[in-house]
């Protein structure tokens, strides 16, 4: 029988998020693939530094020590590198320890057509172009975007893992952007009144509504006490228009631990208190400042979606 991945939590990480790859890749854009080629190889016994998405990955991986049954997260390298060059990824894997076995090394070429074929329910990345792909797919992605401050991640020593910490935002990430398309378009007033008058409507999925239902579905089977993931919300929705939020997890049965209705509270603070060890947004705004506390990543908009510029002054506060 062959292995099956449609029963597990599959995320798929490019070896930038993995590892920090800077050097490496300041290398291949100023001087091209055969320069990055020779520099990979040439040091390929030198152990690569966790990068800005090491910390969740070594923390999803320690779930499967929760089950004995089966294994429930697999994650797969999915990377733009040619087998020539990743010997020196798998050896810092096996360096930290890493149950990953799995890899899709593209060469060069796109690696849309192989989230599906994966079952990957999440894609992280440094390649703009392989996120919106994904995100055209209708797969959770989000493109890594931490500063030099936050690369440095603190590797646990045995056991299992400290707690998975996400944070989402709202509008646009979990929900679609219709809401937000209102506020964008007519203003506050208009987005508050059509928030309020569609209070008990559920709100559309967004991109990421299926793997935050993957984590409440983990969530459930591993138990309330003591739970090894704990989720968050954090959104600049508030009052009057948190009540439809509200109600729109509710009809999913979606379990989000902690939710923030920050109605234009800088949300770096925030996350830093929450301790995310990631924290999605569709704003850079928002990610460039998250990222100063914690991992952030970017979710683009879905090209049959994409939003127009709007260069009207900046309101009180926006969605999301």
């Amino acid at each position: 029988m062959s292995y099956r991945l449609d029963d597990k939590m599959v995320i798929g990480v490019s070896t930038r998020a993995l590892f920090d790859l800077t050097v490496e890749n300041d290398i291949f854009e100023r001087e091209g693939v055969e320069a990055y080629r020779k520099y990979q190889i040439q040091h390929e016994k030198n152990i690569l530094k966790p990068g800005p998405g090491f910390r969740l990955i070594q923390s999803l991986l320690g779930l499967n020590d929760y089950c004995k049954d089966r294994e429930l997260v697999e994650v797969i390298v999915m990377s733009r590198n040619s087998a020539d060059t990743s010997l020196r990824v798998f050896n810092a894997i096996k360096h930290y320890g890493l149950n990953i076995t799995r890899a899709v090394l593209a060469g060069g070429a796109s690696l849309a057509p192989y989230l599906a074929a994966f079952h990957t329910d999440l894609f992280l990345s440094a390649y703009e172009d392989d996120v919106q792909s994904a995100i055209d797919s209708g797969i959770a992605a989000g493109i890594i975007c931490t500063p030099e401050q936050t690369k440095e991640m603190q590797i646990s020593q045995g056991g299992r893992t400290a707690q998975i910490r996400i944070a989402f935002d709202g509008d646009a990430v979990v929900f679609t952007d219709e809401s937000e398309r209102i506020f964008q378009e007519k203003g506050l007033g208009a987005f508050e009144k059509n928030e309020e008058m569609n209070a008990e409507s559920p709100l559309e999925k967004g991109p990421f509504a299926n793997f935050l239902r993957k984590l409440s579905d983990l969530q459930k089977l591993l138990g309330v006490e003591d739970c090894p993931i704990r989720t968050a919300l954090v959104t600049s929705r508030c009052a009057p228009a948190h009540e439809r939020v509200i109600r729109t997890l509710r009809a999913w049965d979606v379990r989000v631990d902690e939710v923030f209705f920050l109605g234009g509270v800088e949300k770096k603070d925030v996350l830093k208190a929450f301790g995310a060890q990631i924290f999605f947004d569709d704003q850079s705004i928002h990610t460039s400042s998250a990222s100063q506390a914690v991992p952030a990543a970017l979710v683009p908009y879905c090209r049959s979606r994409k939003r127009e510029i709007f260069t009207n002054e900046i309101p009180t506060y926006r969605t999301g």
